[in-house]
């Protein structure tokens, strides 16, 4: 049986930096098995958008991947290590180590939150973009 992956997107993404939303999507699905809040924790919220838009005003030109890490770890406090590495072997069928599985979902909420930005004209991408 063949799985095709990468074909759901959330509201506002493009999938110009996140490639694949289908770990998200699982994430999501399996934390609401375990509490409403916990899915909740793992969306975009109005102060993420702030966030974006403070790191921005101390500089107007950054790069791609500075700016992806810099969101990756302001991201990391809302996604649940094991739930994340469930979501992985459920997808992928690959085995990830908790923290690097949580760090591939902040990654995904940070590539998010950078695509949601752009479509609503907040930010600007130049160059080339690498999706993740």
């Amino acid at each position: 049986m063949i799985k095709i992956v990468g074909k759901r997107k959330p509201i506002l993404a493009s999938g110009d930096i996140v490639a694949d939303y289908e770990p998200l999507f699982k994430y999501w699905e399996l934390a609401k098995k375990e509490s409403k809040e916990l899915a909740e924790k793992a969306t975009l919220r109005h102060e993420d958008f702030e966030y974006l838009l403070e790191i921005l005003s101390r500089r107007k030109l950054i790069n791609l991947m500075e700016l992806l890490e810099k969101l990756e770890t302001y991201m990391l406090s809302r996604v649940n290590a094991a739930l994340a590495a469930k979501a992985l072997k459920e997808v992928y069928n690959i085995e990830y180590e908790l923290e690097d599985a949580r760090r591939k979902l902040a990654r995904i909420l940070a590539g998010w939150l950078i695509e949601a930005s752009n479509i609503w004209g907040d930010i600007r991408l130049k160059g080339p973009t690498h999706r993740i």
